[in-house]
């Protein structure tokens, strides 16, 4: 497999990543609407430790648990971001 072909799976990965990102954010916004009905708070830090804890726990690397976490960190990090236009209007 030479440079060019591995480019190629990588350039089809960021595609499939994309995807699912957004596919992420729709359901992050549908739980915005369930917590805005609910009076619930956007910033869950359970959920948040429990999911970092899922996915350091099937981390079979390359990256290392803190990477992984860092990656997490930030996806979650926007989804709390759509979560809080959804049920306050904000930015």
């Amino acid at each position: 497999m030479g440079i060019d072909d591995i480019r190629d799976e990588i350039d089809r990965l960021d595609g499939e990543l994309l995807r699912i990102f957004n596919e992420r954010a729709s359901l992050a916004l549908k739980i915005g609407e369930i917590k805005k009905g609910l009076d619930l708070p956007v910033y869950d830090p359970a959920r948040e430790k429990r999911i970092f804890a899922r996915m350091t726990s099937e981390n079979k690397g390359p990256l290392d648990d803190q990477a992984i976490v860092r990656l997490f960190e930030r996806v979650i990090d926007e989804s709390r971001r759509l979560e809080r236009i959804m049920t306050r209007g904000e930015q």
